[in-house]
């Protein structure tokens, strides 16, 4: 009966990886774009904001805060269950806030979505992966809040070997490594191409 009920869950294990195969295909659609453009007129290098490197630390943190709540889930120590899976979730919005202000240094920098095609390539593709993170974050919250509401069950043997429970943990773990390892991976190609801008702005 648990084969049965794991295979009916497998398309959801494809979901994700074929979810994961077409943003990656996305961003390499942009920085392909974005190198081309870059060898076009009208093209001016600006600095990323310093809060883009904090925000990159926070994205690390919140990996680690979740690999150590997938693995309190293995050895059934569900109070650090739900405080990793409850941390990881607050990193996962101080991301989004630091994103923010990331994007408000840049406008104040005088820094739009028009004119310097630069400054446009910076807010689209942090955009686009600001909204996988909101996804990454949706599914944590569905998982906080079962944690947090059903106790009883979630601290009971029969919640960890419960095959589909295991699965969904399993799925959201590997989208929430693959957005964080996704943005690490575009902090480097745009630190590379414009470097920090290293001066502290409110």
């Amino acid at each position: 009966m648990s084969n049965l009920i794991t295979k009916r869950r497998e398309p959801f294990r494809f979901m994700v990886w074929m979810g994961i195969a077409s943003s990656i295909i996305l961003f390499t659609m942009l920085l392909v774009a974005y190198v081309v453009r870059r060898t076009a007129p009208g093209w001016s290098d600006i600095k990323l904001p310093n809060v883009f490197l904090v925000s990159t630390g926070v994205i690390l943190l919140s990996s680690l805060t979740l690999k150590n709540a997938i693995q309190a889930f293995r050895h059934e120590r569900f109070g650090s269950y739900r405080t990793n899976i409850a941390t990881t979730f607050g990193l996962g919005v101080l991301f989004i806030i630091l994103q923010a202000w990331g994007w408000r240094q840049m406008v104040r920098a005088g820094v739009g979505l028009e004119g310097n095609p630069a400054g446009g390539f910076i807010y689209i593709i942090s955009g686009i992966h600001l909204l996988h993170i909101l996804v990454g974050l949706i599914f944590l919250a569905i998982l906080l809040a079962e944690a947090l509401r059903r106790r009883l069950y979630i601290d009971s043997f029969v919640y960890s070997v419960n095959p589909p429970n295991s699965l969904k943990i399993k799925l959201i773990s590997l989208y929430w490594h693959f957005v964080d390892i996704l943005w690490i991976g575009l902090f480097i190609f745009l630190a590379i191409h414009h470097g920090l801008d290293l001066r502290l702005s409110l």
